[in-house]
């Protein structure tokens, strides 16, 4: 009679303990969950092919998800996202200069006739510098028409046009052409620099004024 109740008593402690060592910290498994081939999974291993996926990590012990992990980035999207950093960056950089351009800008100019001045001088250099397109661009217009003159007079005299006048022919016409665009360049920055005095003009009245503000 003794025996079978020492052997109950010592399966209720084994259970007790058994109990009590499933509850302790260190025995709380992850079950995870994850989608595979439109339907929902869960084991208590990770298999390879669930490793870049989408999961939940839920707690054995209490059954609520301690984690969320997200799927792996393919390598374009490592790429866009690497991209769109690199871009804030730049974009970061940019504003720091701007304001520290603005801020130099405050400081070198005591009143707003100073940058007026400042930017005219910027308007007379590019204004000599169209000016000095303007002569290289009739010089050259000048020396091609009379090499093409020198090319048409042979071909109606029948007599072939030389190589070296074919090459200056074309050298001359590369050369107009380089002009040229440079010109339509500095066309383009006078055009700008009026714009940019007024902006520069408008910032600079804004970030005067909390100075002297502060000064009154």
């Amino acid at each position: 009679m003794h025996i079978p109740n020492r052997l109950a008593l010592g399966l209720l402690l084994a259970g007790v303990a058994c109990g009590a060592l499933a509850q302790q910290p260190g025995a709380d498994r992850k079950i995870y969950c994850w989608n595979e081939g439109g339907r929902r999974v869960c084991g208590d291993a990770l298999p390879a092919s669930a490793v870049d996926a989408e999961r939940t990590e839920i707690s054995s012990r209490s059954g609520m998800a301690t984690a969320h992990v997200s799927r792996a980035l393919t390598a374009d999207e490592r790429s866009a996202l690497d991209a769109a950093a690199l871009q804030a960056k730049r974009d970061a950089e940019a504003e720091a200069t701007r304001k520290r351009q603005e801020l130099a800008m405050v400081e070198s100019y005591a009143t707003e006739a100073d940058l007026r001045r400042a930017y005219g001088e910027r308007i007379v250099l590019v204004e000599e510098a169209l000016k000095t397109s303007a002569m290289g661009i009739d010089n050259l217009r000048t020396s091609l028409l009379a090499l093409l003159r020198q090319a048409g007079e042979r071909e109606l005299a029948g007599q072939p046009v030389a190589k070296p006048l074919m090459d200056s022919i074309r050298s001359q016409h590369g050369d107009l052409q380089r002009q040229l665009a440079i010109r339509d360049q500095q066309l383009g920055e006078q055009a700008a620099l009026g714009g940019d005095l007024q902006a520069a003009l408008l910032r600079y009245r804004e970030l005067k004024q909390p100075t002297a503000a502060n000064r009154d």
